[in-house]
């Protein structure tokens, strides 16, 4: 008998990357959309298509399968412009809660949460999951909110008896990245990115993300968090790699962080009178600014978590992106 699965965020990077490893190793899965959701990521795919929005329990509710194998949280909002912060809360912790509760309600067997690495806080440092957490970026309400959705789940491994694992990936490539990296590499394409971030980071692949997800359901410790991070790079290497690779011109050094923050809230202040999201805001400008080196070590030995080299995950990302013409 196949195992089952609910997973919310089967539309997005992680979540469309998930439902095709989940089918591959055989998973009847059940994903939860949107009913205004684009599906052209998961078209195509012998998924079972549940209509609710993270933001509405009852919705969630019903959209639920009793006694599922598996919950997959995946969806979430990335969003890194203060405009949009409320709704981001509303989706990242008020969604979280209301997959806790409807898992609980439907008597899952096991729940797996897509956390991130910013949930330590931001600041220039080895990181494992032993590290003491920074309030000092909370500012950033993607910090803040994937921060609190965190606590959430452990609080519900605690008070609710829910059998739960806590992924944290670093900076993730790979198909179907439209909104992440991929944001610097059509700027870099368009001849647009004027200087290097300063920071640097671990780049995972999101195809192994999706196996680590998978993995975490069979081998993950109940109320455990695993980093999943890849080989590291200061940013002005990766965007060097990435000028390589789409043989165009690019920054050879970095700019100063507190130039990336000019740049960012100058972005923020011309997107007021146009209303479209800036490239690059305050939060985005912060979040590059750091040297953050995750230690993968506890899922490589428990999830049987690996490596893809970066100079690959830009190439297999730019081909991607090739064939959805993100790059004409």
């Amino acid at each position: 008998m196949s195992l089952t699965a609910f997973l919310s965020g089967a539309t997005g990077f992680v979540g469309s990357n998930l439902a095709r490893e989940l089918l591959r190793q055989g998973w009847h899965t059940h994903v939860l959309v949107r009913d205004d959701s684009l599906l052209g990521e998961i078209k195509g795919l012998p998924v079972s298509i549940h209509q609710g929005d993270l933001t509405d329990r009852q919705s969630v509710m019903e959209a639920i399968p009793q006694q599922v194998d598996a919950v997959f949280h995946v969806g979430a909002s990335t969003n890194f412009w203060s405009r949009n912060n409320e709704l981001q809360d509303r989706v990242n912790i008020d969604g979280t809660q209301n997959m806790l509760d409807a898992a609980a309600n439907a008597q899952a067997k096991r729940f797996i949460h897509t956390s991130s690495f910013t949930t330590w806080g931001f600041r220039h440092c080895e990181l494992d999951e032993r590290s003491e957490r920074t309030g000092q970026t909370d500012w950033i309400n993607y910090v803040r909110s994937k921060h609190l959705a965190e606590e959430s789940v452990l609080q519900a491994t605690r008070e609710m008896e829910i059998d739960a694992v806590i992924l944290n990936p670093a900076h993730i490539l790979g198909p179907g990245d439209q909104n992440n990296w991929s944001r610097m590499i059509r700027m870099v394409n368009r001849g647009k990115l004027y200087a290097a971030p300063p920071g640097g980071g671990n780049f995972c692949d999101v195809r192994e993300i999706a196996k680590a997800h998978v993995q975490a359901f069979h081998q993950g410790r109940s109320g455990e968090k695993y980093l999943l991070g890849g080989e590291y790079a200061d940013f002005t290497g990766v965007v060097k790699i990435v000028g390589e690779v789409l043989d165009r011109r690019v920054p050879g050094i970095a700019a100063p962080a507190w130039v990336m923050s000019a740049w960012g809230y100058a972005n923020a202040a011309a997107a007021r009178f146009t209303g479209n999201p800036p490239d690059i805001t305050p939060e985005s400008a912060a979040m590059v600014s750091y040297r953050v080196n995750c230690d993968s070590s506890k899922a490589m030995q428990a999830l049987n978590y690996r490596f893809t080299p970066i100079r690959t995950l830009i190439e297999i990302t730019r081909d991607w992106m090739e064939t959805r013409g993100l790059l004409s």
